[in-house]
């Protein structure tokens, strides 16, 4: 027998801390990859890390919309009218977590830093912007700190990781 309360079931709604560790932690692993894919030729030209960081922000919005689509089509309940726009904007920390990364590209691009090695900076920038996230939301789940700095370290790993690869492929 079905259950009758499936079809008049809200979408599940995605808790803010999930969705800021989630797409937080999606969006930095994506900016180091990126920014590991983009280096990888050795193009160190202010057009080609302007270019570089434009990549990046289409990168991450085209991810956030397919990942938010994913999540639309995925709720096998009714859906209302604007669903699939909230599903959309709840994807905001994907996006928000590749920005500092797009500002150093862009920043040396633009001529404020030497654009050649800019990509060690962004690195360290986005192994930060991990641990920082693991922290903060192990924290804002009323984790101990022990707990908390262990999630934060996890979560860095993954940019680690990420840097390690890209230095043994190349």
């Amino acid at each position: 027998m079905a259950d009758s309360t499936a079809a008049t079931r809200e979408p599940r709604a995605h808790d803010t801390r999930e969705a800021v560790l989630f797409g937080g932690v999606y969006g930095a692993v994506l900016a180091c990859s990126m920014v590991a894919a983009l280096t990888q030729y050795g193009h160190t030209s202010a057009a080609s890390r302007r270019y570089d960081a434009l990549w990046l922000l289409v990168t991450a919005f085209a991810s956030a919309l397919a990942h938010g689509y994913a999540h639309y089509i995925a709720e096998r309940s009714p859906h209302r009218r604007w669903d699939a726009l909230h599903t959309l904007a709840d994807e905001w920390p994907l996006v928000a977590a590749v920005l500092p990364t797009v500002f150093l590209l862009a920043g040396s691009g633009w001529g404020w830093w030497p654009p050649k090695g800019v990509e060690h900076p962004a690195f360290v920038l986005n192994i930060v912007i991990l641990f920082g996230l693991g922290l903060f939301t192990a924290r804002w789940s009323a984790r101990r700190w022990p707990a908390a700095l262990v999630t934060g370290m996890v979560d860095a790993l993954l940019g680690v990781i990420v840097v390690v690869a890209n230095a043994l492929i190349k």
